[in-house]
């Protein structure tokens, strides 16, 4: 299966569960990878056989810039869900959603990453 990988998007959101998380909000970095038949679109050298990954990074957008959730997790699901409903061809996703600098008390972690798989 061949893959489309987008790496190191960054977006601002206000997710998470601490009050600050959701009042001064954070940079999340997220990658992106699909798998799919990119033959027709390589052979063809031709938009119309393959998919436009620009979709995927105005998805991830929309989900990290929208609406505040709680749980990472959660955010990592609605990219997943959306970039699925949002090309047929696509037989799986991979989500990786970032958060950079989390602090456990009074611990600072480099930061905490969320990767989900969904299949078709």
């Amino acid at each position: 299966m061949d893959r489309i990988i987008l790496e190191g998007m960054q977006f601002f959101g206000y997710h998470g569960t601490r009050p600050e998380e959701r009042t001064l909000g954070q940079r999340f970095e997220v990658d992106v990878s699909v798998g799919l038949d990119l033959q027709p679109a390589g052979s063809a050298d031709d938009l119309q056989y393959g998919v436009d990954y620009a979709r995927f990074h105005a998805i991830a957008q929309s989900v990290v810039e929208g609406p505040p959730l709680q749980l990472t997790e959660a955010v990592a699901e609605r990219i997943a869900q959306q970039i699925l409903a949002a090309e047929a061809s696509i037989a799986w996703v991979q989500v990786k959603v970032t958060k950079p600098f989390v602090r456990l008390g009074s611990t600072v972690l480099k930061g905490s990453t969320i990767v989900i798989k969904r299949r078709r």
